[in-house]
């Protein structure tokens, strides 16, 4: 902690022959998921844009640099993506931010290049990958957003990218074709003439979907056996007798190892109960069933995350520094983490943010919850199993009935 901090710099220009590079170099991945795109931006009109995209999986940069070479175009990005490799991240044109973190300097940072460097800004404004295959939230204030930075919004719109490589199935790639739209969201005369009510309710509406609702429509069979790999991560609560932690993705089955229930993932993404009675056949109303009793737990004050974790702490963009073991603990006050004998006690209280940073094998290390705020991020690594999707959930409502509670929140 007495590390001096990261030194702010403004965004570089895009280097032409680091975009290059990534063009070539992601190729491979695209001729392999058989990637065709539709672009129609005429009624944006001149540059430098805002792109906005739904974030599925690592494809998704691919994607970009396919649809938008050889213009620049500057990233916004995680800050743990600039560890051990700064230089290269800023060259490549990447915007350091922290996941959830208040960030003014960010809204800078973009306008900077949009107005300074004259180049387009490439954001993903849900800030983490899907869980479930649906949107997650987005942050309140984009309209206001979009009015200060006063230029035209493009929208890419990804098919395929989420059910091709979901993250809880271990980056584990499944044989599914990619495609992608790209649409003008809005002009820049629209972002002046709508008000910021019409803005955020449009972008609500262009990030409403749902992947696996669109695999079943359109008939797309993935045949992997370990497609239901990994499913414990999301499906984190038993649908037949309700206990956590408990549930195990397995080839393409997903059991219960409490009462021994056990569902299979069919080929186009529907459940199956193998004793004919299925609570849930849509993962994504499994995972809302979830939502509804990690709400009522918090409502009845019986909600309590308590588990030990590993601790990884980033100040600077040289390391994620591991400092040892801890204990997290989370519940309607909030966030508490302590460790590194007594020296650590880190407490965010639940309106510190709408969402939490959690992710599945993070680096390949393990599932993590990342909390903190612009002075330290904290990487916590639970030992207790099945508790990162179900942490998330609860901040995300823990948010909302704070707002609740002081009548700012706007549905």
């Amino acid at each position: 902690m007495r590390l001096p901090r990261a030194e702010h710099k403004n965004p570089s220009k895009p280097s032409f022959l680091l975009r290059t590079v990534i063009r070539i170099a992601g190729a491979a991945d695209l001729k392999d998921a058989e990637f065709t795109y539709s672009k129609d931006i005429s009624r944006a009109g001149k540059g430098p844009y805002l792109i906005l995209m739904n974030h599925s999986s690592f494809i998704d940069l691919e994607i970009v640099s396919k649809i938008f070479y050889p213009m620049p175009y500057n990233i916004v990005c995680t800050s743990d993506g600039f560890v051990g490799k700064e230089w290269l991240m800023r060259h490549i044109g990447c915007i350091p931010t922290q996941k959830f973190v208040n960030d003014v300097t960010l809204i800078r940072d973009i306008k900077y290049s949009l107005q300074k460097r004259k180049t387009s800004v490439l954001m993903y404004p849900e800030a983490s990958y899907s869980f479930d295959g649906t949107a997650t939230p987005l942050p309140r204030k984009l309209g206001g957003f979009l009015k200060h930075l006063d230029v035209p919004v493009l929208f890419v719109r990804t098919y395929g990218a989420f059910l091709r490589d979901p993250l809880y199935n271990c980056l584990k790639k499944r044989k599914v074709k990619v495609s992608a739209d790209v649409t003008c969201l809005f002009s820049a005369e629209e972002v002046r003439k709508y008000s910021k009510e019409t803005l955020e309710k449009k972008l609500d509406a262009a990030f409403t979907f749902d992947h696996f609702e669109w695999q079943q429509k359109n008939g797309i069979a993935i045949d992997e056996p370990f497609r239901a790999d990994g499913l414990e991560r999301i499906l984190f609560r038993c649908a037949s007798c309700g206990e956590e932690g408990k549930m195990k993705g397995e080839n393409s089955s997903v059991f219960c190892r409490e009462c021994g229930k056990r569902y299979f993932l069919n080929r186009f993404g529907k459940l199956e109960a193998e004793d004919g009675n299925t609570e849930f056949e849509h993962i994504p109303n499994w995972y809302q069933w979830q939502r509804r009793c990690v709400r009522s737990e918090i409502e009845n004050g019986t909600y309590r995350l308590d588990t030990d974790v590993k601790i990884g702490i980033m100040v600077d963009f040289k390391a994620i520094y591991m400092v040892g073991k801890g204990h997290l603990t989370h519940d309607e006050s909030g966030f508490h983490l302590t460790g590194c004998d007594g020296k650590l006690d880190y407490f965010q209280k639940p309106l510190a943010s709408y969402g939490l940073y959690s992710d599945y094998y993070w680096y390949e290390i393990g599932d993590v919850i990342c909390i903190g705020d612009k002075g330290c991020l904290y990487y916590c690594f639970p030992e207790k199993e099945g508790v990162v999707a179900k942490a998330r959930i609860a901040a995300e409502e823990l948010y909302k009935i704070a707002k609740e509670k002081s009548g700012l929140l706007r549905v």
